[in-house]
């Protein structure tokens, strides 16, 4: 199984290691955004990596990473995120520190043993009401 590359992802982010959660990519990794658009390769995941460092502090906890019986190219993760919404991210609500708790989660396609897929959900209008 492959679920070691999930988690070194997910212990990467919470170090803050960016570059720690790249080197689990694959180069043409495809990232879906929590309800918007996809966005293809590293260099897109790194410019969002930037955005979330500049707007957010955020940490992982409960994180508990799931494979699929029979396959060992997909995996799903649950967590919940304990954050503070630094600077306002484009197209939301002013920022001021507020901070948020929210369950959350992801879906994971895995190739040679990179992530080639990241889709992630969490619930935004939970997430507006606890920073407005």
């Amino acid at each position: 199984m492959t679920i070691g590359i999930i988690e070194q992802y997910y212990a990467a982010f919470n170090a803050g290691d960016w570059d720690g959660m790249l080197a689990c990519l694959a180069d043409d990794v495809a990232h879906d955004l929590n309800q918007g658009r996809r966005e293809t390769g590293k260099d897109a995941f790194r410019a969002f990596l930037g955005r979330m460092n500049r707007c957010y502090r955020e940490r992982l906890e409960d994180i508990v990473v799931l494979a699929a019986p029979g396959r060992a190219d997909r995996f799903a993760a649950e967590w919940t995120v304990h954050g503070e919404y630094l600077v306002a991210d484009d197209g939301l609500p002013p920022a001021h520190g507020q901070r948020y708790v929210l369950p959350g989660g992801a879906f994971f396609t895995v190739r040679d043993g990179r992530i080639a897929r990241v889709t992630n959900f969490y619930n935004l209008a939970d997430w507006l009401e606890q920073v407005q």
